[in-house]
């Protein structure tokens, strides 16, 4: 079996940060994968370099394949486009493998070790991996906070909070995660954060315990805005609320700091789909750094090393969670890579995007009920990007091979 093409494009009208990946082969299989941010930059390592070593390859070598181009990025810094244009590519690959075997990927890795998989629902809205219009595009991160309506999470979580809280659990949800402290954040640079803001910030936190008690577990993301004395500061407000974690409230690029805001924060710490690659997260395990460690596959170096920071974090005796606020496709290897990590115990999800736009981009779609996902069905990773995209009228849409 050889490889014969690789289609990228990227679904401008609906996430317009994703880039959706096909891998063609002689075979008639077709391998889906995904990576998310600057798809443009992700797009041109993949058509402008990988293609040339994959087109004529044999799909089913992945590790050879992963290792090469690893290395090959390693020589200039395994960070940015060529990681997350890596992580797309073995996402697809997988896909591949599962369907020559008939099974899903996550009997290939060993088999599942559970039959459903707890999720716990990220505070997104319809429109949050959009562009704005007028906005600056150069912006690396997140979405607007949304406007009243459906499914605006991450609106009504300010302004209706009791309401939302009791929606998601009526609706079976047992866990939720928010990102309440970003306006601070943006206010002052993240080097400090005032008394009031704080109250303005947990306020809403403060409602949906008063709503529903222990009903709903709550994680809070700071999206990795915060200087230590700020983090330490948001840190001692929320002991009261008691959430199962802090995510990404300081930033990641110095692990020292991460292990001291550990130890005097009194809280577990989750640490972060803002690292790449097995050895960042062996530093932060070596230095004590986190109580949970959270990868994104599709960021991180696709299932292949995914499943080896899951490893390294069970010999740490650290239990693993896979991020997903970007594609479905994402949120798919996250669910296989969660079914075999023996140490998984959550699988973040955004029902604003299932609910709203996922059937748009793919085939099949998960199965949430009773704060579980179901494990996918079906050979491969258990869904297919939807024909339509790959007609080549996209304006985004390449083609190599």
């Amino acid at each position: 079996m050889k490889i014969t093409a690789i289609e990228t494009v990227i679904p401008t009208d609906v996430m317009s940060h994703l880039l959706m990946v096909r891998v063609h082969t002689d075979a008639g299989i077709i391998g889906c994968g995904e990576t998310y941010h600057i798809p443009q930059a992700c797009a041109a390592v993949i058509h402008d370099w990988m293609a040339r070593r994959l087109v004529g390859s044999d799909p089913l070598t992945i590790e050879r394949h992963w290792r090469f181009l690893y290395e090959r990025a390693a020589n200039i810094g395994v960070r940015g486009a060529e990681i997350r244009a890596l992580s797309a590519i073995d996402v697809a690959l997988w896909d591949i493998l599962g369907q020559v075997c008939g099974q899903p990927v996550y009997q290939l890795l060993g088999g599942a070790t559970r039959e459903r998989i707890r999720v716990y629902n990220s505070l997104g809205n319809p429109t949050y991996g959009m562009a704005t219009p007028g906005a600056d595009e150069g912006w690396p991160g997140y979405g607007g906070m949304g406007e009243p309506g459906p499914l605006s999470d991450s609106y009504n979580f300010f302004h209706e909070p009791e309401a939302l809280a009791r929606e998601l659990v009526a609706e079976g949800h047992t866990a939720m995660k928010v990102w309440c402290f970003d306006e601070a954040a943006h206010r002052g640079a993240g080097a400090t954060i005032s008394r009031q803001e704080i109250e303005e910030a947990t306020k809403p936190l403060h409602a949906v315990r008063e709503a529903v008690g222990d009903q709903l577990e709550i994680m809070v993301d700071g999206h990795g805005f915060f200087l230590l004395p700020a983090a330490l500061r948001i840190a001692d407000a929320l002991r009261e609320i008691q959430p199962l974690w802090l995510e990404d409230i300081l930033k990641m690029d110095n692990i020292g700091t991460l292990a001291e805001f550990r130890q005097r924060c009194g809280l577990p710490i989750s640490v972060s789909e803002m690292l790449l690659t097995a050895p960042d997260f062996a530093e932060v395990l070596e230095k004590r750094a986190a109580d949970f460690v959270m990868l994104d596959p599709t960021w991180a170096g696709g299932i292949s090393e995914s499943i080896r920071i899951a490893n390294i974090a069970a010999a740490h005796n650290i239990p693993v969670t896979c991020h997903d606020c970007t594609g479905p496709l994402t949120l798919f290897a996250g669910l296989h890579i969660n079914a075999v990590a023996a140490s998984a115990c959550y699988q973040e999800t955004v029902r604003a995007h299932i609910k709203s736009f996922y059937d748009r981009l793919i085939t099949v779609q998960p199965v949430i009920r009773d704060g579980h996902a179901e494990l996918p069905q079906g050979a491969g990773i258990g869904t297919q990007w939807q024909e339509s995209w790959f007609d080549g009228k996209q304006p985004t849409y390449r083609m190599s091979g």
